[in-house]
């Protein structure tokens, strides 16, 4: 074991350059050492490759290199979807007929740290209506899909399997989540969960390495692009492609309104023959969302990818738009927005990992103390994105590389910014993406999809509560379940005389499984329930209490709470239940 360290501390002195790791007086020594031979064995190429790529990054960012040299940008093949069409509901119905052959990736190795939130992410409750955390309802979506795939196939051994990335500081807490809930109904060998290990933290431009106040390496996460390394390593995308499945989806930690738009999305995949959809939203010029971009030379050659917010501007500026990142005739971006939804074509894909192991390349972004660009002002690391995976296509030009576009409601409300971040950001890109945005985003999504189902429900030129010095919409409170309808086209069967069905701007609506709503007028808090394999059939039903109002939160209220500024406040509700198999009917006024 000495003589092992020995050589360790050797080979980390001479190869790698950080001898400044054992200048001075250590007592973690053993421990360093070892730090090193495991941080060497997780890094592909081992630690002698994160350094040279290091060094070569660095110096490109010190002097400016373009990583778009070359390329004209022009917009890319895709479909841009609009809601309550024809070609929405096509889409919808081309992906249910693929999603018994997708797998499901969430991308989860963050905690809650810039919402003011100390847990993981995915166990923030996506609305308080409810209560339901992330994962819960990302886990409730799946199974919901999975009974439509056993329903359309007859095929009553149909799994949907998810794969969770998760971080150092999530990993353990993920674990416990899922236990504690029975990991939300999925079977335990539904779900695999993969760990990301983190990277070298570095000091200056030889690639030198940060030392903590204990004497150890300073380590930082390595980006989400880890984890097309981890579904390879871990042996899951072999599995899943020995299984048969032909599809597989990534979404992203806290984005509560995804499911109601993969289906489609995953229509256009199998419509076009998509080999890399990216799930986008039209997109404001300037905003800090990337732009999915197809880059072309002029020796014919081309590709689809994602450009940040930061490089798209200037690129623009130097090829086709001298004014840089300005709207179109349409008063937005022609370039579509990446919020990291991605759709990837399982064969292919598991080919390219099989070839390249899935090492996305990298970038680094440090932040310069002088003017030199010789300092740091703290220690950087190598990043990756997931987005970036297109760049390991470059030599077929075969592949297809797309993207689906849809309106934001349906499947974009990100929740990462504290109340004071988010204000400013709602004051500049019109986007709040706090917890009480996103908990907003909810409700307003389903009185869209309502009114667009015939429902009688307000949607516009509603009044606003303000919380934290953010607007909180006074609309309906409505909440639909993933079993209570997957697609907008089932949602709206459920409705067989929407014009006979009446929701006030006050009323509280949550509904979970096979329900059926004929006629209802509702002027409080209504919570309908459905058990699977029963039937709830609200054939005619006035629901009038005093419901659920939101009120300002008090010092001892919880967390989740405190970073939404308001708690719910039950007045009065009625609950409607149908726990046993077969058909319960409300004929009544209650």
């Amino acid at each position: 074991m000495k003589q092992r360290f020995k050589i360790e501390e050797a080979y980390a002195r001479e190869e790698l350059g950080q001898g400044h790791l054992f200048e001075n007086d250590n007592n973690n020594k053993d421990a360093l050492l070892k730090q090193l031979e495991e941080l060497d064995s997780q890094y592909p190429g081992g630690l002698q490759s994160y350094i040279v790529n290091a060094k070569k990054l660095l110096l490109e960012s010190k002097t400016g290199v373009n990583p778009y040299e070359g390329y004209t940008p022009s917009v890319p093949a895709g479909e841009r979807l609009q809601t309550a069409t024809g070609q929405f509901a096509d889409s919808e119905a081309l992906g249910m007929e693929n999603i018994g052959k997708t797998g499901f990736v969430l991308v989860a190795g963050g905690l809650g740290e810039r919402l003011g939130y100390n847990g993981i992410k995915v166990a923030l409750p996506i609305e308080t209506m409810t209560g339901r955390c992330y994962l819960e309802s990302y886990c409730e979506a799946i199974l919901a899909l999975q009974t439509r795939a056993r329903e359309y196939s007859n095929d009553p051994s149909i799994i949907l399997p998810l794969a969770i990335m998760t971080s150092g500081d999530t990993h353990e807490k993920t674990v416990e989540l899922l236990h504690k809930h029975s990991n939300f109904g999925m079977a335990d060998n539904q779900i695999v969960l993969m760990k990301q290990e983190k990277v070298p933290a570095i000091i200056d431009n030889e690639g030198r390495f940060a030392l903590d106040d204990e004497g150890m390496i300073d380590t930082k996460p390595h980006g989400h692009g880890d984890v097309h390394s981890l579904l390879h390593s871990k042996g899951v995308l072999g599995e899943w492609n020995s299984r048969g499945l032909e599809w597989i989806v990534f979404f992203q930690d806290t984005n509560g309104l995804v499911f109601r738009s993969i289906i489609a999305a995953l229509g256009v995949s199998a419509q076009h023959g998509f080999d890399v959809n990216s799930l986008t939203v039209p997109r404001k010029p300037g905003e800090a969302v990337g732009g999915i971009c197809q880059l072309n030379k002029a020796d014919g050659s081309s590709f689809t990818i994602n450009v940040e917010y930061n490089q798209l501007d200037p690129l623009l500026r130097a090829t086709v738009s001298p004014k840089g990142d300005v709207p179109d005739e349409s008063g937005l971006s022609p370039y579509p927005g990446n919020i990291n939804v991605l759709i990837f074509k399982l064969k292919p894909y598991f080919t390219v990992l099989e070839k390249t192991g899935g090492a996305i390349p990298e970038f680094v972004n440090p932040k310069y103390a002088d003017e030199e660009k010789t300092k740091f002002k703290k220690p950087t690391r190598l990043e990756c994105m997931m987005q970036d995976y297109p760049k390991l296509l470059l030599e077929d030009p075969n592949t297809k590389v797309g993207f689906t576009q849809m309106e934001r409601f349906i499947c974009f409300s990100a929740v990462k910014n504290n109340a004071e971040d988010a204000a400013a950001k709602l004051a500049s890109s019109g986007f709040a993406e706090s917890a009480s945005s996103g908990e907003s985003d909810i409700y307003a999504a389903y009185r869209l999809i309502l009114e667009m189902a015939g429902v009688n429900v307000k949607t516009t030129g509603l009044k606003s509560d303000t919380f934290l010095k953010l607007p909180v919409s006074k609309g309906a409170k409505i909440v639909l379940y993933s079993s209570f309808g997957c697609t907008l086209k089932e949602i709206q069967s459920r409705f067989p005389t929407p014009e006979k069905v009446k929701i006030s701007e006050q009323s509280v609506l949550v509904v979970e499984g096979n329900v059926i709503i004929e006629s209802l007028e509702l002027d409080g808090d209504l919570r309908l329930h459905a058990a699977p394999g029963a039937t709830l059939v609200i054939r005619n039903l006035t629901c009038l209490n005093q419901g659920t109002v939101f009120t300002p939160v008090s010092e001892t209220d919880p967390e989740y709470l405190q970073i939404r500024g308001y708690t719910k406040t039950e007045l009065e509700s009625l609950v409607i239940n149908a726990p046993n198999p077969g058909e319960t009917i409300i004929d009544r006024p209650i």
